[in-house]
């Protein structure tokens, strides 16, 4: 897949494009899942490489992109990216990238004068970058008719309630006041806890541990099944092996635990599974239950 494709799959009633803005070589996969041992890597490599690892450098292959949900007369957006122009020091990869979201939302015929809603599964900058745009030296909701979704245990952790992060990165009160911020001054934010119903086939349930508002959005429509993970499973690494927490994750025990919970019942319901940084052509998966773990049993056309 190049970065300007556009995949589109249903759930039932519900149609989904993925927007890819750009896909490659991100850190050492020691970096990126410290606590999956080299060897892992190394029994999974038929399974990993090369859409997703390249074994010979030792370097995950991630992707940055959104998903867009038409569901019941409404257009969704599930996480916006990392934006334009943004300071985000310490953060190089996401430091004054340049970007053009809504350029690739016009061209797969999504209109972002017409979102209704935009979903961040958490508060990252690689998930909140594209809520806002300059217009004449102002952030401004870049979707001026939607509703924005914010966990609410993220909006106070990472705005001046928790201390926008607790001071750890700069970047965090940064991303807060370009990406966040400006949603509620709009009056456009909506905060929510431990779940939220969108719509008939759209439900959000809080699932913490990568951030303390970490979220998965559900879906369901005439039988079949889909559900959102954001960064809950960062790389397929952590489906064959869910005990493996990113390095982003704040709690990697509790998120250990979600995502084994959310995979349970994804393979159990045949869900399929939609994280948001997977790579390669296939970007979601249907998973079984394994001896240890999960499989891979379909990957989405």
């Amino acid at each position: 897949m190049t970065e300007e494709s556009v995949q589109r799959f249903l759930i039932g009633d519900v149609e989904v494009l993925r927007i890819v803005e750009w896909q490659g070589t991100v850190a050492s996969a020691r970096q990126l899942v410290p606590d999956c041992a080299p060897e892992l890597w190394q029994e999974y490599e038929d399974q990993l490489a090369p859409g997703h690892w390249e074994p010979g450098a030792d370097l995950a292959v991630s992707a940055l992109q959104t998903w867009v949900v038409r569901s019941a007369g409404r257009t969704v957006l599930v996480d916006t990216g990392v934006g334009r122009d943004r300071e985000r020091p310490g953060l190089p990869m996401f430091h004054r990238r340049p970007g053009d979201l809504p350029g690739r939302l016009r061209a797969a015929g999504v209109d972002p004068g017409t979102v209704d809603v935009v979903v961040n599964t958490h508060i990252h900058a690689d998930h909140v970058g594209w809520n806002t745009q300059a217009v004449d030296d102002e952030w401004v909701p870049a979707f001026p008719r939607a509703r924005y979704l914010l966990p609410a245990a993220d909006d106070r952790h990472f705005g001046p309630e928790g201390g926008y992060g607790g001071g750890a990165r700069v970047a965090d009160r940064l991303l807060y006041e370009d990406s966040v911020a400006p949603v509620h001054r709009a009056g456009q934010a909506v905060r929510w806890e431990d779940a939220y119903r969108i719509d008939a086939h759209l439900v959000l349930e809080s699932a913490p541990g990568h951030t303390p508002g970490s979220s998965v959005l559900r879906v369901e429509s005439r039988g079949e099944r889909a559900v959102f993970v954001g960064d809950l499973v960062h790389s397929p690494v952590q489906i064959l092996r869910p005990e493996c927490s990113s390095c982003f994750c704040l709690d990697p025990r509790q998120a250990a635990a979600t995502r084994q919970r959310v995979l349970e019942r994804a393979a159990a319901e045949r869900e399929l599974v939609v994280p948001a940084h997977f790579a390669g052509g296939g970007g979601a998966v249907e998973v079984r239950k394994a001896a240890r773990g999960f499989t891979f049993h379909r990957w989405a056309a």
